[in-house]
Formats: C-alpha cells, structure tokens, sequence
C-alpha cells in the first residue's frame, strides 16, 4: 500500500508539473510561490514533491525556505545546512556555499537561519529582490515554500517578485470564507495565481475520479451504469468541472482533463476554472489574467 501511495504522489506531481507547463507555453514559469489559506494544509509537502518532480524531468530545481516563522522543510527534506539565505542577501557567503544537495539529483534547498525579527521587512526590501534574481539565474527552477498567506502577509509580498502563485487547499480544512481571504490578499498584491492544487483527496477507487459536486456542492458519486455511460461520452456531469475552451498557446494558464490524486492527498494544479471547484467549492471568481511580469534589475515586477 504505500508503494502504490508512493506511485501515486509521484505521478500527481508530475501531472502538476505538466500543466504548470502548459499554463506558461509562451513565457515559461520559473519561479512560483507555494502557499495555502492556513496552517496544516499540506503546502510543504507539496513544494517537496513538485520540486522532487522538476528534478526527475532532469532540471535543477532550488527549493527555498521561505517560511521564516515555522522553517520545516529541511527536516522534512532530511537534510542540515550551516549557512542561509539572510548570509547569502547579506554578502557574507556566496549562494553555492548555503546551497545544500538532497538525496534527489538536481534538488537543491536553501534554509533561512533562525529568528528573523522581521520578515515581512526582510521580503519586501531590495536585497530580497536581488536575492530572487540571483537564485533563478543559477536554476531552472524555483520553488518558495511560504507561510499560509491567510496568516502572514510574506507570501503576497513575495508574490510579487516571482512568476506564480500555487495555493493549496486541504479538502475539508480551510473553509470557505478562510479561502476566499486568502484568494483576495494574493489578488490585491497582483499575484499570478497558476491555480490550486487539493490536498488530502480520497484515493485509489474509480469513484473519486467521476465524482462531481451538484449545484448545491453537495459531492455526488453517479451509480456504475451512469459512470460507464459517462465515460464512452467522455464528458463530465458538471458543468462547472468542463474544461474552458482555450486557444491552444494563448492562455497563461492551465487546463485539466480530470482531477489527479497526490498520495491520497493532492490534486495537481488546476486552470482558473477548475480552481473555484478544488478551493473546496469556495466560489472564488477569478481575476483577470495577470501577464508574466518582466523583471527589472532590483528583481521588482512591471
């Protein structure tokens, strides 16, 4: 059982990488923002497996504890390093030498020392900016593990010097009105959002993958003969779950055919239709596509 649950997270997570790519077939996303509305809905676990993903499709990918009030990563990653990024802002070292290997080829982490006093402050000044720059020109990619963002500001701080924003949404967790907070304070910093990747999903049997929510988000499982049915027509009983008509290379963000699980735990990223169902039925209505920014030599987006 947990070789198959080992199965499954691996192949969420590629599928997450997949339409991160397809959300950014113009301008590719390189660096992106993990978050979630509060605490405990599985966002480090998350960074992790979708930078163990970039890494297996042979690209460098940088994992960065961005996280200063609750560091976790690194324990979780198995792994201990001396020296930080704040060292690394600061000149004191150069950014190879606070950059530690994992047990993945081509993942890499880079911790926060301890006890920052202030890290909003910390995010939102120039060195931070210069920091960002910096690490996505010796990466491919580049992953910030946040604080939930309906709790701390520094997520959509940081927002805004990266190319997106992941959010991530425990089924059953976060409710609606803690969603939707959260969704608004990304919004307001002119966040990218790519979309929202569900976390604790049930897994394994067929019914997750053709149960849909009605109008009343009330969570229907259509008998056999209905799922059959359902499937030869290759449709989906809710319209709100269709996939949006998107002229193929224009779009910004991405698309799904189906929900996919992450060890009974996560769905991959979602397009902005999708999102509003994976955000627990919160009703988020999606801004307007927000085009990837340029960056300019402080690292500010425009």
């Amino acid at each position: 059982m947990a070789k198959r649950n080992m199965l499954e997270v691996q192949n969420a997570a590629k599928t997450m990488l997949a339409n991160i790519r397809f959300a950014s077939i113009d301008a590719p996303l390189q660096s992106i923002v993990v978050t979630s509305a509060i605490p405990n809905e599985g966002k480090t676990t998350t960074t992790i497996e979708l930078a163990k993903a970039i890494a297996t499709a042979g690209n460098s990918v940088l994992l960065v504890e961005a996280d200063m009030r609750h560091r976790s990563a690194a324990a979780m990653l198995g792994v201990h390093s001396v020296n930080g990024a704040y060292a690394v802002m600061s000149g004191s070292i150069g950014i190879q030498d606070a950059v530690v290997t994992t047990g993945v080829p081509n993942l890499y982490f880079l911790d926060m020392e301890p006890n920052i006093p202030n890290p909003a402050d910390l995010l939102s000044s120039r060195a931070y900016s210069r920091f960002v720059n910096l690490v996505c020109d010796n990466y491919d990619f580049v992953l910030f593990d946040t604080p939930p963002v309906g709790t701390f500001v520094d997520a959509a701080i940081l927002s805004r010097l990266v190319d997106g924003v992941i959010m991530v949404v425990k089924i059953g967790g976060a409710k609606r009105d803690e969603i939707l907070v959260a969704y608004d304070q990304l919004e307001k910093a002119e966040a990218h959002i790519i979309g929202a990747c569900a976390t604790f999903c049930e897994g394994g049997s067929s019914e997750y993958y053709y149960a849909y929510y009605n109008k009343k988000n009330e969570r229907v499982i259509p008998d056999r003969e209905t799922r059959k049915d359902s499937k030869k027509k290759n449709t989906i009983s809710n319209p709100s779950l269709s996939k949006p008509s998107i002229p193929r290379g224009k779009s910004k963000h991405a698309s799904l055919n189906q929900p996919t699980q992450l060890n009974n735990s996560a769905r991959s990223v979602s397009n902005s239709q999708s999102w509003k169902v994976a955000a627990v039925q919160a009703g988020a209505q999606r801004s307007k596509n927000t085009p990837r920014f340029d960056r300019s030599k402080d690292g500010r987006r425009h």
